[in-house]
């Protein structure tokens, strides 16, 4: 008989400057789909992302290489948006589609966030935990978490898409915030399991 688990763990979330987040994850393959390790991370990953107050997670932010996010994300209506994806692909963007310019911050550079201009709107093809395809839309602030969690995937950072004054700027922000951002956590998480 197997041991049951009592409830979603909440994971450390890896920091700008581990490998782990430069690198391109894995491929989830048949092997993965429908397993119990699978629905216990991604069910994890969301305890992650809400104490840690995020609308996306990437698999390589829990420090697991695999192509995998989860999200929680409103989109520009107001409309929420709750799933997960593997092996999410962005579609690719017709020339001279409007971009949006919001700020972005990022739970593995804790503390810091910017201005960044992305595509108002993207769509992202994958498949679920079950290997069933999945086709994600999203416009304003829901496009940007869909891009900016894929970009983890691929080994990339948002402030891989600053200048080199801004992207010192950021990690100055973090270097000065980090250990409060890290205190509210653990209190959330506290509060989570106590």
């Amino acid at each position: 008989m197997s041991e049951s688990r009592e409830g979603p763990t909440v994971l450390r979330i890896t920091e700008v400057g581990e490998e782990i987040l430069r690198r391109t994850c894995r491929t989830a393959t048949e092997e993965d789909f429908g397993s119990e390790g699978l629905a216990r991370l991604i069910d994890d990953m969301f305890a992650t992302m809400y104490v840690a107050d995020g609308c996306g997670l990437a698999a390589n932010q829990v420090d697991v290489d695999l192509r995998l996010f989860v999200y929680d994300c409103p989109d520009d209506d107001g409309v929420r948006h709750v799933g997960h994806v593997l092996n999410p692909v962005v579609e690719e963007q017709e020339p001279g589609r409007p971009l949006i310019e919001d700020v972005e911050g990022c739970l593995s550079v804790p503390g810091a966030d910017t201005r960044l201009a992305r595509p108002a709107h993207a769509v992202v093809r994958g498949v679920d935990q079950h290997g069933e395809p999945v086709t994600i839309e999203g416009t304003g602030y829901f496009a940007r978490c869909l891009q900016h969690e894929t970009d983890h995937l691929d080994g990339g950072l948002y402030i891989d898409r600053l200048s080199a004054r801004d992207r010192k700027r950021m990690m100055k922000q973090t270097a000065d915030r980090r250990e409060k951002v890290f205190a509210e956590r653990a209190a959330k998480a506290a509060k989570t399991v106590g």
